[in-house]
């Protein structure tokens, strides 16, 4: 099979959690039936393209119409609290455990040396502005617990250094569900260096 259905498949493959048989299953079932699912894929896809954006102030998914987000403008929400987050689905994951009711912040990314993302591509600049302009008490850095999550956490925390802000970090340990004959030796050594009373 080559044209069309190789490069759909290509495209498809692409995207995060399909392999190469996930991607030519969904393409195949994309070509059998385009009007029940090619086109309203199709659809669907242009008008995120045209309508979603970043919020100007937090970095997360928001429309065209409502900048600021949602979150930003929500009256009801902590303000003393920021949550800081590599990227714009790390927030839609936080949000949906229902754990912080505070303000976010995604910075698009994390230092990264082998990936050319310096601070200054990264939005460290407009997050010390924020702290400062709204008054948050208190930064939790969301961020990954790699090489990578860590530097940046601390490059960030250094930054906030006389913001007034208490800088607080997620804590770590094992998964739920989960048991220690399955954890990996970080992950059990940042568990016992964080445990807690019972």
């Amino acid at each position: 099979m080559t044209g069309p259905i190789d490069e759909l498949e290509k495209a498809l493959a692409r995207l995060p959690g399909f392999g190469r048989r996930s991607a030519a299953r969904a393409a195949l079932a994309l070509v059998r039936e385009p009007a029940r699912l090619a086109d309203p894929l199709a659809e669907a896809l242009r008008a995120a393209r045209e309508r979603v954006r970043c919020c100007s102030r937090c970095g997360a998914f928001t429309t065209v119409d409502r900048d600021p987000c949602g979150t930003c403008t929500d009256a009801t929400r902590d303000g003393s609290a920021v949550c800081v987050v590599e990227e714009p689905a790390d927030i839609v994951s936080i949000e949906a455990s229902g754990a912080f009711r505070g303000r976010y912040h995604a910075l698009g990314g994390k230092l990264s040396p082998a990936h050319r993302m310096g601070p200054e591509r990264l939005r460290i600049a407009e997050l010390v502005d924020r702290v400062v302009r709204e008054g948050f008490s208190e930064v939790l850095l969301a961020l990954s617990t790699d090489m990578e999550g860590d530097a940046t956490a601390g490059y960030v925390a250094e930054m906030l250094r006389g913001t007034g802000a208490k800088v607080t970090r997620l804590a770590f340990g094992l998964p739920a569900d989960s048991g220690v004959a399955y954890s990996d030796p970080l992950t059990l050594r940042r568990a016992v260096a964080n445990r807690i009373p019972q």
